[in-house]
């Protein structure tokens, strides 16, 4: 049987938020987005790239304060692009780690956070 990857779900509460945060900061595009009525909570789902993400506002689909991690291809560049945005809530860095990454962590608004990463070289 072939599986694909998973589709992490993560929480939100603020919708303008959470759309500042994932499609005008960090440039995911909306590839869907579901509510059961008007004043129904909303699901998107997003993707930069291979990257897919699901971002809920429905109380039982995840909780807050999550932690993924999501390979990029040159995460020093991602991180001088979206420092060059200025995002008023997020100035991210890169660290060295030494387990053989570079990462750079994002808070989303919800408290979950996002690990973009790069093997270092060797």
């Amino acid at each position: 049987m072939r599986m694909r990857p998973p589709i992490p779900i993560l929480r939100s509460f603020d919708e303008a938020a959470a759309r500042a945060f994932y499609v005008d900061f960090l440039g995911f595009d909306v590839e869907f987005e579901h509510r059961f009525d008007v004043d129904a909570p909303l699901y998107l789902s997003l993707r930069l790239g291979d990257c897919v993400l699901h971002v809920s506002e429905h109380h039982g689909d995840a909780t807050p304060g999550a932690a993924l991690r999501i390979e990029v291809e040159d995460v020093e560049a991602y991180c001088a692009a979206l420092n060059a945005k200025r995002y008023k809530f997020a100035r991210p860095g890169v660290q060295d780690q030494p387990w053989g990454f570079k990462d750079m962590s994002i808070t989303d608004p919800a408290g979950n956070k996002l690990i973009f990463c790069t093997p270092s070289e060797t």
